[in-house]
């Protein structure tokens, strides 16, 4: 085990361009299929199915779900999902030393449920939600793992730069891939592909693209231990729950780390929950409360937000050398505050695109910023041999798995009947985080580490 730790090499540039290319890899699920292609797709199939029902509802195995509201649903439940199975398999990768070996299969399943999104048309456009919930839970699996390397790859000094350096990447592959996209649906109907078979193929191309390139980051990454065997008569799932529950008791030794988890949980659900519904905010009818932008138009301002999103990602590195890592994110909440505020009372009128364009400019400064330095702040705030059972906690509300914020924007939606209600209600999240990061003693949270783990080594 000494000698296989011996041979790799921390702030290794192969191995960190290595990690950030699944950044690369898997941000084409987010942006393609999160945040533009799949909301309105499902939502416009599942309008036409809901034409059959008085109620203007459709049906989901006989649940009336009105169409706008059935994907943020699909992502409460999948977070949900998560909830219960993260933190086993975290156990389960820190015992087992198999990080690497769990991140490809769940990269695996969530790109081949990905590349299914093929299949959507008409009245399976419930199968699109459910294949959704699939691909996101092994999305949240695969990142678990993946950002429990942060910490290893990475010396203390050089996480917020490393994290925002692989979230930068994430903006770009997840750019490119959106603007070939764009290109391919615009020029669709030219080519002689019907504008909803163009859909479909861009939602299978964001899981081959999620596929090919995780294969940089397999070739490049280190297990950083021997895979340990099992005890006799044990398997890995009862080591997972026994692991689990030594963290539980362990849990009194990092009350900061728990701080910073919740005032985290509360924040990023709020970032999370903008991003999934705002391509179908902007897509749906004024009457609904959107602002009826159509597909080429929200997607060149969702693509304009990706390439920016690079810039900014890599700003805020910069910005938490220069003020501090807790202080940065501090800054981002405020922003994100000002951009539901004014969703919810702006964006009306024969301007409402360029202020689309304008609030977008706003987001792309603050999205990958406010969450890189967010997970490289927490890798301060974890023990040693740990890493992958405390960001399985941590992923609950990561990129793309936000949990309450879409319950309540559909259930927000589904009463009022507006869409700026439910956005409106998002300003609880960043609030509620701007009234508890501050209270978060950063210090102390490493030093709790620290001390923790000198008395393990002892």
């Amino acid at each position: 085990m000494a000698t296989l730790q011996s041979q790799v090499i921390i702030n290794d540039k192969k191995e960190i361009f290595g990690w950030a290319m699944y950044d690369w890899a898997n941000s084409a699920f987010s942006t393609t299929v999160g945040t533009v292609f799949l909301g309105p797709y499902i939502a416009s199939l599942a309008s036409e199915s809901a034409k059959a029902f008085a109620d203007g509802n459709a049906r989901f195995f006989g649940i009336p779900v009105a169409p706008d509201s059935f994907l943020p649903y699909c992502i409460s439940f999948s977070v949900g999902l998560q909830v219960l199975f993260l933190p086993i398999l975290g156990a389960i990768a820190d015992y087992s030393h198999l990080r690497k070996q769990m991140m490809q299969i769940f990269a695996t399943i969530g790109a081949v449920a990905t590349i299914l999104l093929f299949l959507i048309t008409g009245n399976l456009w419930w199968l699109g939600g459910v294949l959704y919930i699939v691909a996101n839970l092994a999305f949240g699996a695969a990142m678990v793992f993946y950002n429990s390397y942060l910490p290893d790859i990475a010396s203390e000094e050089q996480r917020d730069s490393v994290s925002s350096y692989g979230w930068a990447m994430g903006y770009l592959g997840g750019g490119i891939l959106l603007a070939l996209n764009l290109a391919f649906f615009i020029f669709s109907e030219d080519l002689g592909v019907p504008s909803v078979l163009a859909v479909r193929i861009n939602l299978a191309s964001a899981g081959i693209w999620w596929l090919l390139f995780s294969f940089f980051t397999w070739g490049r990454l280190h297990p950083r231990h021997a895979a340990r065997p099992l005890p006799a008569g044990e398997g890995y799932i009862s080591i997972g729950f026994k692991q689990l529950g030594n963290t539980f008791r362990e849990i009194k030794h990092f009350p900061e780390t728990l701080k910073y988890l919740l005032a985290y949980f509360l924040y990023n659900d709020g970032i999370q929950t903008v991003i999934a519904v705002s391509a179908t905010f902007a897509a749906a009818p004024i009457a609904r409360g959107g602002i009826e932008l159509d597909t080429q138009t929200l997607t060149a301002v969702i693509l304009m937000i990706q390439f920016m999103a690079f810039f900014g990602a890599l700003l805020w590195g910069k910005l938490a050398k220069w003020i501090g890592a807790k202080q940065s994110i501090l800054v981002s909440l405020v922003i994100w505050a000002g951009v539901v505020i004014y969703a919810y009372g702006g964006l009306y009128g024969e301007s409402r695109v360029a202020q689309f364009f304008v609030l977008g400019a706003f987001i792309a400064l603050v999205m990958g910023g406010s969450q890189a330095i967010s997970r490289s702040l927490f890798a301060q705030m974890i023990p040693i041999g740990k890493e992958a059972e405390f960001y399985s906690f941590y992923e609950v509300s990561e990129r793309g798995t936000s949990w309450t914020g879409p319950l309540i924007f559909g259930l927000v939606n589904q009463m009022f009947g507006s869409l700026r209600f439910g956005i409106l209600a998002l300003i609880f999240y960043f609030i509620v985080g701007l009234i508890l990061l501050p209270f978060v003693n950063v210090k102390k949270a490493v030093d709790d580490v620290k001390k923790y783990d000198a008395q393990k080594a002892a």
